[in-house]
């Protein structure tokens, strides 16, 4: 029985620190853009696929999250588009299309949005900057109404509020926004993530 209770202590300390070091690895997968995606560029592309994307100089806000995340082995365009072509009617249809197009399904915050808490990735909101941890992924309605989306990092600023990793406007940047926008989702992905892809 001991060996047992001694087995369980130890795998859940294993998983315990598989998460706290793979969760790091996210927010440097992040903070690796900022100076390479320099531009903001929300143009339809035609995508190869998997593992399709624009050139790395430029971008939105979820090619910060797919690129940070195929660091981590989980394609979000194979994931988002795969899960759609099963699930279609549970994802939004505010571009009205008819099928998934894996081009561009993979580049829409609503579908990360979805796709995200279909894994059970889904958080309480957070009020406070003790609520989010490094490698969590929050979504914002911005004041123009647009969503936006962007990785906690593990820096905080003078008041002690975590940075954000994403790109709005200008490439990807860590900056102090947090709390600047409604926060409208907040995700924590499970690892490893390359089960996720699968």
């Amino acid at each position: 029985m001991r060996a047992v209770a001694r087995l369980a202590l130890l795998l859940l300390f294993s998983c315990v620190a598989l998460q706290a070091a793979a969760t790091p690895a996210l927010v440097d997968a992040a903070r690796a853009q900022v100076g390479v995606t320099v531009r903001y560029d929300p143009a339809y592309v035609r995508l190869s696929y998997p593992g399709g994307d624009v050139p790395e100089d430029r971008g939105v806000c979820t090619d910060v999250i797919v690129r940070a995340m195929r660091t981590q082995g989980l394609d979000l365009q194979r994931a988002i588009h795969e899960d759609m072509r099963t699930a279609f009617a549970t994802y939004p249809n505010d571009w009205g299309a008819r099928a998934p197009d894996r081009n561009i399904d993979h580049r829409r915050v609503p579908n990360h949005m979805r796709w995200f808490e279909r894994q059970g990735w889904q958080r309480a909101i957070g009020e406070k900057p003790a609520d989010f941890r490094p490698g969590d992924i929050v979504a914002w309605r911005l004041r123009n109404g647009l969503l936006h989306i962007g990785i906690v990092s593990d820096r905080r600023s003078a008041a002690g509020t975590p940075l954000i990793l994403h790109n709005i406007a200008r490439g990807t940047r860590e900056q102090d926004l947090l709390f600047d926008h409604t926060i409208i989702g907040h995700y924590r992905p499970t690892l490893p993530l390359a089960r996720a892809a699968r």
